[in-house]
């Protein structure tokens, strides 16, 4: 990702981390629908649990400041994201360019046969601390990737039953 547009000032947040996490899913239902879905960030606490989800800067689009809280009983982390590009519906890419979460990520919607849409979550975290943050990225990114994938499959269930957005 360049450092050119609305990602300017965003520093290595915007370069891709040693932590990557990629989930895919089939949804039934037309690309703009999905793409729509998922471009109605409040209502992605319906699919990301423990986690409320609102847009602190902008509409939404791009340049915007998106803010994700995921708490579990007092421990909480908070997770700011800036959308960096939209290409409606079929991409939208983000930063991650809080305190603990770093770094780019994207959602793809690519249109199948059948009004069916192939959806592929892709994280690039940067790893915090240092060394044994990467030595520990091997038993945590199983649960990442799992968490990943069921969030992913709610989101398709919740489109394609109408709930969404």
């Amino acid at each position: 990702m360049s450092q050119t547009g609305p990602q300017g000032g965003l520093g290595d947040a915007a370069q891709p981390g040693t932590g990557e996490v990629t989930a895919t899913v089939i949804v039934n239902a037309p690309a703009a629908r999905v793409f729509a879905a998922f471009m109605s960030w409040e209502r992605q606490g319906d699919w990301i649990p423990f986690t409320k989800v609102r847009v602190v800067e902008g509409d939404g689009g791009e340049g915007s400041l998106v803010e994700a809280i995921t708490a579990i009983g007092p421990a909480a982390l908070r997770d700011e994201l800036r959308v960096v590009r939209v290409d409606a519906p079929y991409e939208v890419r983000v930063v991650h360019c809080g305190k603990v979460l770093r770094g780019p990520g994207s959602m793809r919607c690519t249109a199948m046969g059948g009004d069916r849409t192939q959806v592929v979550l892709h994280e690039w975290f940067h790893l915090p601390g240092g060394a044994a943050g990467k030595l520990a990225w091997p038993v945590m990114w199983p649960g990442s990737k799992l968490s990943f994938k069921g969030a992913l499959k709610k989101f398709g269930r919740l489109v394609e039953e109408g709930k969404l957005p």
